[in-house]
């Protein structure tokens, strides 16, 4: 029998017991399911790249053509590439 998960009073306190007890001891993970969660928003971060100026100003070119700004241009043509080789890879 798994033990009782206890009522926290806050945010932190529940965040203090679960980085300090395994969840093994509270929940049967043999029972769970996949949970799709449609709505979210993927979380950002953002990073510095160094790029040579010619590909930045072609990349400006492609996206005024698409009507997009090119940083948005950027990360649709890396989220393309990187499908096409989990696709090569998975094959």
């Amino acid at each position: 029998m798994k033990k009782k998960i206890p009522n926290f009073k806050t945010e932190d306190e529940e965040r203090e017991f679960w980085a300090t007890h395994d969840s093994c001891d509270y929940v049967d993970w043999s029972t769970a399911q996949i949970a799709v969660f449609p709505n979210l928003k993927p979380s950002l971060k953002t990073i510095s790249l160094r790029l040579p100026e010619e590909m930045i100003n072609d990349l400006k070119v492609l996206a005024n053509l698409r009507d997009v700004p090119y940083q948005s241009l950027m990360k649709i043509l890396l989220a393309e590439k990187i499908q096409e080789m989990k696709r090569k890879k998975a094959a």
